[in-house]
């Protein structure tokens, strides 16, 4: 369906936008696609292709898609709502909740054995979490090395073929690895953002998902999203394909009826657990991007956002993530060179396409990319069925969000 005229967004750029991404579809890469771009209250929905990449029904609108790292953005919210209500600090010890995590020891080199440490400098705090700083990470520069052996032996990450255990348990197997780095030293990849909803959990005495549900979701009207989908909405997830990186043949990586999404998982994972839809997305970002109010209801403090959708990393910290996404371009295809990090997402601080500095957001390794620029007042959220096992749907992202931002009319 088209915009309206004087939406924001020109016509003919919106055009352009469809014919790229149904050239994608086309190409028999992208099975099917839902995407959704806004700006100055008006909104546009592209929906193309299929479910299955063998056919079936179209994808819709409200097609559930598995929201993989793209959940970070969006879990994050719960932890800002208790720096809001005060029951949490930003420099506050999480031992006090998390006794797992006191005493830490740290690896002398990233890969050395494990039992080579020294003590911890100083304990962890909740800055280090939502920072992404507390030492321990899905590190792909350490591949290989005894620690992330062990983070992958004790089923401490998602996607491996033994689901995560319950918080309580997979707390305790993480306090008996050391850390890699010392707290506070350098940014880290995904597992703060799971340890974010075990520290949430045993703040509030609820479980991470109530919640999120009960202080974000409903509120939000974000009615389709959760960490499973209930039975009678499963014929709107499509299967997640993983693709074979030589030969590009489709493999069903997570079916939908008895996959992975299909029951309540044990470990509600803020790192990437969240299915969802465009239009909860869209209610989510437009809220960021309205300074945490949806409607006249507030969600998150002004400031509370202000915090997470900006940088928050020193120099040397960024220096160090903008080397991991340059210098591994070959292996994630382009996606994550944005320079800082703020709380749970990316946050632009130079211009290295054609977004500016200042957009926030984040992107799934299940083909799903979501952002808003607050200089545009724009949100893009693009869903797909492909893995990242091989770069299209990489391409398709950078293809969708080079031809939105030549669609702005002013």
């Amino acid at each position: 369906m088209m915009g309206q005229g004087g939406s924001g967004f020109s016509e003919t750029g919106l055009r352009r936008l469809h014919d790229v991404l149904a050239r994608h579809v086309e190409s028999g890469k992208i099975p099917g696609l839902v995407a959704l771009v806004s700006r100055g209250g008006r909104t546009h929905v592209e929906t193309l292709g299929t479910m299955r990449h063998d056919g079936g029904p179209p994808m819709r609108r409200d097609t559930i898609f598995r929201m993989a790292s793209t959940s970070k953005p969006v879990s994050v919210a719960a932890a800002m709502i208790l720096l809001d209500e005060c029951r949490l600090r930003l420099d506050d010890l999480v031992q006090q909740w998390l006794p797992e995590l006191a005493d830490r020891q740290v690896l002398k080199r990233i890969d050395g054995p494990l039992d080579d440490t020294v003590p911890a400098r100083r304990p962890i705090t909740v800055r280090d979490l939502l920072t992404s700083t507390f030492g321990l990470g899905m590190d792909m520069t350490a591949l290989g090395t005894p620690i992330m052996g062990a983070v992958f032996e004790q089923g401490l990450t998602p996607d491996l073929p033994t689901p995560m255990p319950e918080p309580d348990e997979w707390l305790r197997r993480l306090g008996t690895l050391p850390l890699m780095r010392q707290p506070g030293e350098q940014w880290q990849y995904h597992i703060s953002n799971d340890l974010l909803g075990v520290l949430v959990s045993r703040v509030t005495g609820q479980s991470f998902e109530t919640f999120l549900r009960e202080r974000v979701f409903d509120p939000l009207g974000m009615t389709d999203t959760g960490f499973h989908v209930p039975a009678e909405k499963i014929d709107r997830l499509p299967p997640l394909y993983a693709p074979d990186p030589q030969t590009g043949q489709f493999h069903v990586w997570d079916p939908a009826e008895g996959g992975r999404h299909s029951q309540p998982p044990a470990f509600q994972g803020g790192g990437g657990g969240l299915s969802s839809t465009v239009d909860d997305y869209h209610a989510y970002f437009q809220m960021l991007l309205n300074h945490g109010m949806h409607g006249s209801e507030r969600i998150l403090s002004r400031a509370a956002v202000e915090l997470m959708t900006t940088n928050r990393l020193t120099p040397e910290q960024t220096a160090a993530r903008t080397a991991l996404a340059t210098n591994n371009v070959h292996v994630s295809f382009g996606q994550g060179q944005h320079g800082g990090w703020g709380f749970g997402m990316a946050t632009r601080t130079y211009r290295g396409d054609y977004a500016p500095i200042g957009q926030f957001g984040w992107d799934g390794g299940a083909g799903t990319s979501t952002y808003a620029d607050p200089r545009n007042q724009l949100t893009g959220i693009l869903l797909t069925q492909v893995g990242l096992s091989v770069p299209d749907p990489a391409r398709l992202i950078h293809d969708f969000w080079t031809t939105l931002y030549q669609a702005i009319d002013d």
